[in-house]
């Protein structure tokens, strides 16, 4: 996999950037649909497919991208398909941390160091290329006003962020009613992408998962409901 198209994971979590705060919305959710982007873009290169609600590992071969090489081996390791909202559900600590630090890397966002209440460090992160998020953003408005079945990527992006609550902070208020709605109806356009996005909503609302085939395999973690305006502060170390 080439480093010219940005992946899902990648795509997602500029949607969910705030240019004028520098923070992201709907983080604790953002989090279990970054690891959901990741097993669609996985299934967008070959290297997995669904199994019923699970998930497959049909090509083993690294995709050259260290973070989603990383979940492949991990699931490779499995043995067995998995289910969606297990994996998704599972403990992901610093994954978007580190999509973060990997968009400011390659100078797509911008680091601003900051204080919470005065004393304890923070990082903000700032949109560097507001053009890519532009882009992204017109993929989304583009088929929610047409009606056109779009490609799968982009069907997947609106999947994922209606799954994590994206809807009210790409579209708000009253006006904006319509166009969630038809978000959330473009769920239906990518089979992979709604299986994942159904699961990134199960595992929020702590839906209970029967025991796997085989082995036994206790689900993730429930996190809480997310939260409307949380905001996403880093720790300078």
């Amino acid at each position: 996999m080439g480093k010219s198209r940005r992946t899902l994971p990648e795509e997602l979590l500029l949607l969910a950037l705030d240019p004028a705060t520098g923070t992201t919305a709907q983080p604790q959710s953002l989090d279990l649909g970054l690891a959901g982007a990741q097993l669609v873009e996985l299934a967008l290169a070959g290297r997995i497919a669904p199994d019923g609600d699970r998930i497959a590992v049909v090509v083993p071969r690294p995709t050259g991208d260290p973070t989603l090489d990383h979940a492949l081996e991990l699931l490779r390791r499995r043995g067995a398909p998995v289910r969606a909202v297990h994996w998704i559900g599972g403990p992901r600590l610093g994954l978007r941390q580190t999509y973060l630090s990997h968009l400011e890397r390659i100078g797509m966002v911008t680091a601003v160091a900051g204080q919470m209440c005065g004393v304890l460090p923070t990082t903000r992160y700032q949109a560097a290329e507001t053009s890519t998020s532009k882009e992204i953003r017109s993929r989304l408005d583009t088929a929610i006003r047409t009606g056109v079945p779009p490609d799968p990527r982009t069907a997947a992006l609106a999947a994922l962020a209606h799954a994590v609550g994206l809807g009210k902070h790409l579209y708000p208020g009253n006006e904006g009613r319509s166009s969630r709605s038809r978000l959330r109806d473009l769920i239906r356009h990518d089979p992979m992408g709604g299986l994942v996005a159904h699961a990134v909503m199960d595992v929020q609302n702590g839906v209970a998962a029967p025991a796997r085939r085989g082995q036994g395999q206790a689900p993730g973690r429930v996190p809480s409901q997310p939260q409307r305006a949380a905001t996403v502060t880093t720790a300078v170390r």
